[in-house]
């Protein structure tokens, strides 16, 4: 009898509803990004924590995570021992300069790739591609081969051309397909108008595709201020040297002293500017990573 009635009462249990489980769906996912969140921000967490640390907590042993003894002592220690401001002057005169000629040179080029249908377009096209799949470590020898015979060396332009080129073949291909998703009627209303296709290209295609232009462009810039390699080579004077490679040659007063400090305040301020650019044209961002999402 007591089993009946045990039964009886489980099947008349109220079954959870659905905004029970909507909100422990909710909780779970807020859960995941903000898990996805620590993760992805933990390394650049660290490295911020690191440059307002003092030395005794940076070497301390177990790992001091959260301080409670800040200094500015380390960022004071970058701009006065060393030149920093003109490095970032220099990272920001070649990133600046090969965004511009990449987008100048890639936007036409694109656009005459969607629209004008040149004769082997398609060629170009499949030969841009594969450009863009070429690793560009590669290109290391033969690139200081033409910066020794053209005498380039600690010359910006050792560093503007080889960032154009590289960037060029991803402007031209982002570009092209925005330009593909463009309604062709606004251009033939401009050619009966009188506009010729320079006229048209920079006073009416330009403007409809300025997210395409500020992701393409930011992701050039982005490249070109992180770049080792090429920097590293083309450039050997010390008023030459860009914000990675400083950053990487920062020594300590002896050979056996690893300046942590310095080093990640080095890294801070090098990425406060691409934060800052990124924040700043977020809204163009999203739009030209959105497009052509959703057709329609």
């Amino acid at each position: 009898m007591a089993t009946a009635l045990d039964s009886n009462q489980s099947n008349n249990a109220p079954a959870p509803t659905k905004r029970q489980t909507i909100s422990i769906g909710r909780i779970l996912f807020w859960v995941a990004v903000v898990a996805i969140a620590i993760f992805c921000l933990a390394p650049m967490l660290w490295q911020v924590l690191t440059s307002f640390k003092v030395n005794e907590d940076i070497a301390a042993v177990p790992n001091v995570y959260f301080p409670t003894r800040l200094t500015l002592n380390h960022y004071i220690e970058l701009f006065s021992r060393r030149p920093f401001m003109r490095y970032i002057l220099n990272s920001a005169i070649v990133s600046l300069i090969s965004t511009v000629a990449c987008l100048t040179i890639g936007s036409p080029a694109a656009y005459a790739l969607a629209r004008l249908r040149p004769l082997g377009g398609k060629i170009v096209q499949a030969a841009v591609l594969l450009i863009t799949l070429f690793p560009g470590i590669l290109l290391l020898q033969g690139l200081l081969e033409i910066v020794q015979f053209f005498h380039l060396g600690n010359n910006y332009l050792a560093l503007i051309i080889p960032y154009t080129a590289i960037n060029l073949p991803l402007t031209i291909l982002v570009m092209r397909s925005f330009f593909e998703q463009l309604p062709k009627d606004l251009e033939d209303a401009a050619k009966v108008d009188g506009y010729s296709i320079w006229q048209m290209l920079i006073q009416i295609v330009m403007p409809l595709t300025l997210p395409a232009l500020v992701t393409t462009g930011i992701l050039t810039f982005i490249f070109a201020w992180n770049e080792y390699i090429f920097a590293l080579t083309f450039l050997t004077e010390e008023s030459m040297k860009t914000i990675p490679v400083a950053s990487a040659q920062i020594g300590g007063s002896s050979v056996f002293e690893i300046p942590y400090g310095p080093i990640a305040a080095a890294t801070v301020v090098g990425t406060i500017p691409l934060i800052l650019l990124v924040l700043f044209f977020q809204r163009q961002i999203v739009q030209g990573l959105t497009a052509g999402a959703v057709k329609g």
